[in-house]
């Protein structure tokens, strides 16, 4: 059941992500022929508003087919008025960023709806207090709760790592130490630890780990507005240095995971409750934003490349330049979907 879900989930995002593009292509006038969700045999298809809308076999995709514009052939175009080319570059390019722009825009709500409900965040509780740290010199003790720093009250363990990484000088804390309140000054050192992508990095720390305890954030909608945002932004950020490190090496390609990790996530993630779900239902969204605007032809971001490109030139790159272009970007999607698929099927087998 839990695979159900998770492939319903997934066929949700790319719905969404595809009525971007649908949206804003009849906003500027543009004949939408196909709206499909998914590849390969047609199982089941209507026709509503002049569009045949469709679901398919293979649930790895979907496409929106505008008149006068098709990636497998980018030398079908028309000169009609509600064509896709007939448009400016300008429009092209909305049409193109609706797309991605509307992943943002579900992960956002799915984020909201989780601060609404009462996300768990872990508890300002030091767990352990290594020896001979700033921490430990301090007098820094197991099971003290830190209430604020420099006079700015803590709420959550990520606010605390925060001031610490962006502090100058000293720190004063306010600490719970059972039914005493207690002051403690400290100067953060600088010291040698590892991000996410396990590179060696130096930044300001006091040498204290947090216990593991949670508690229930109570936002309100405003409140619930900015935790959205925040968590919406830092999961955009994460997926591009994801793809940054990628590329360059850092993160190594067996990390790269295809459908079938995203499906096993998506399922695991069902067994943990809604919350759990809309989460990781956001994160993939993202995902498929950021990864759509890569300037990788046949992606969106490819085709806002090739019309920046006539903005800036006052004329479009040739058809032939498009065809090849568009042909290498399918030979890199096909292999990193051939990458994704084989990592996945690795990770089945161990």
């Amino acid at each position: 059941m839990s695979w159900i879900v998770s492939l319903a989930v997934l066929s949700a995002l790319i719905f969404f992500h595809e009525l971007g593009h649908y949206s804003a292509a009849k906003f500027f006038g543009v004949f939408v022929e196909v709206f499909s969700i998914g590849f390969g045999k047609k199982l089941f298809s209507f026709h509503w508003l002049g569009t045949q809308w469709q679901i398919c076999a293979i649930p790895l995709g979907g496409y929106v087919k505008m008149k006068g514009q098709d990636d497998l052939d980018p030398t079908l175009i028309s000169s009609d008025n509600d064509s896709y080319n007939s448009k400016k570059p300008w429009q092209r390019i909305i049409i193109l960023l609706a797309g991605p722009l509307a992943n943002f825009l579900l992960a956002w709500f799915l984020l909201y709806s989780i601060a609404l409900g009462g996300p768990k965040a872990l508890s300002p509780v030091i767990g352990m207090v290594s020896v001979n740290s700033p921490a430990s010199v301090a007098g820094l003790q197991k099971n003290d709760r830190i209430l604020a720093i420099n006079g700015s009250s803590i709420s959550k363990w990520e606010e605390i790592s925060e001031a610490i990484v962006s502090s100058n000088g000293e720190l004063t804390l306010q600490v719970q130490r059972k039914n005493a309140l207690v002051f403690v000054t400290l100067s953060p050192r600088m010291s040698e630890s590892t991000n996410m992508f396990k590179e060696k990095i130096h930044k300001r720390m006091v040498g204290i780990a947090p216990s593991g305890d949670t508690h229930i954030l109570h936002l309100n909608p405003l409140e619930a507005i900015g935790y959205a945002s925040k968590e919406t932004l830092n999961a955009s950020l994460m997926i591009f240095q994801s793809v940054q490190k990628l590329i360059t090496g850092v993160v190594p390609t067996k990390e790269l995971g295809g459908v079938v990790s995203i499906v096993q996530i998506t399922a695991d993630a069902t067994q943990y409750g809604w919350m759990s779900l809309f989460f990781f239902a956001a994160l993939i969204s993202v995902n498929l934003g950021v990864l759509n605007l890569l300037p990788i032809p046949a992606l969106d971001g490819g085709h806002i490349m090739f019309n920046l490109y006539e903005i800036i030139r006052k004329k479009a790159p040739s058809e032939a330049v498009i065809t090849q272009l568009t042909i290498g970007g399918w030979v890199i999607l096909l292999g990193l979907m051939t990458l994704g698929l084989y990592n996945d099927i690795t990770r089945l087998m161990q």
